[in-house]
């Protein structure tokens, strides 16, 4: 095990592949809302806050908080259509987090979802109890804010240098840095890597199953580090 003793995941675009429906259901809602439409990288851009803020940012002074509730209805209304059948945890990744369970880290979920959506896809993947913690934006600051990670590390009972956060979205990034925590970037969700990479992540990834190697070999280094 490496010197990390906390993960700490994104949801959306790190461990399952939704992004392209988060793209169209903000479409759908600002359609509904009379909201001029937004090409789909700004949209990818907004990823990861909570949505009340996503939609502050996508249409500046052009909101109020009725229309924020009729956007989060209508987005939720179709998202949740969608979400019929649930989004795909990408490959490796329901056989990497059993793996690291395994080797004794402890697991956790940092997302811009809300509390009930983020337990009905948890319930979906069968993954009720997979993680020590989860923390969801309608219960504490949203990100880039790094309250939910001093949340996590609190329950955990873990200092910041030993937490690693891994998300593809510039607010996992900005957060983990403002709690002091590592974090590695990942490039297949909203976000490219060479966009992620000003945020100084210890590593970029392209495939969940890099993130294993990686720790197994920084386990491996510091082995042999003690050993000589």
């Amino acid at each position: 095990m490496s010197n990390y003793k906390v993960l700490i995941f994104d949801w959306d675009g790190t461990l399952v592949d939704s992004i392209g429906r988060i793209v169209e259901s903000i479409h759908v809602a600002a359609r509904s809302c009379g909201l001029p439409q937004v090409d789909d990288t700004a949209v990818k851009g907004i990823i990861g806050l909570a949505l009340p803020e996503a939609v502050e940012v996508l249409y500046p002074g052009q909101v109020d908080a009725a229309r924020v509730e009729a956007f989060r209805r209508h987005y939720g209304e179709h998202y949740l259509g969608l979400e019929a059948q649930p989004s795909m945890p990408y490959p490796g990744v329901t056989e990497a987090l059993s793996e690291f369970r395994e080797a004794g880290y402890l697991l956790a979920v940092a997302t811009g979802k809300g509390r009930r959506g983020l337990d009905r896809v948890l319930a979906g993947q069968g993954w009720e109890d997979l993680f020590d913690i989860t923390r969801c934006a309608d219960e504490t600051a949203s990100k880039p804010d790094p309250l939910m990670i001093h949340e996590i590390l609190a329950h955990c009972g873990v200092r910041p240098e030993r937490a690693l956060m891994i998300g593809d979205s510039v607010f996992d990034l900005q957060m983990a840095h403002r709690a002091g925590v590592d974090s590695v970037a990942v490039g297949y969700g909203a976000q490219p890597l060479h966009v992620l990479q000003q945020f100084e992540p210890r590593l970029g990834i392209d495939r969940f199953s890099e993130l294993g190697s990686w720790l197994r070999s920084m386990a491996g280094s510091e082995v042999n580090a003690y050993v000589g």
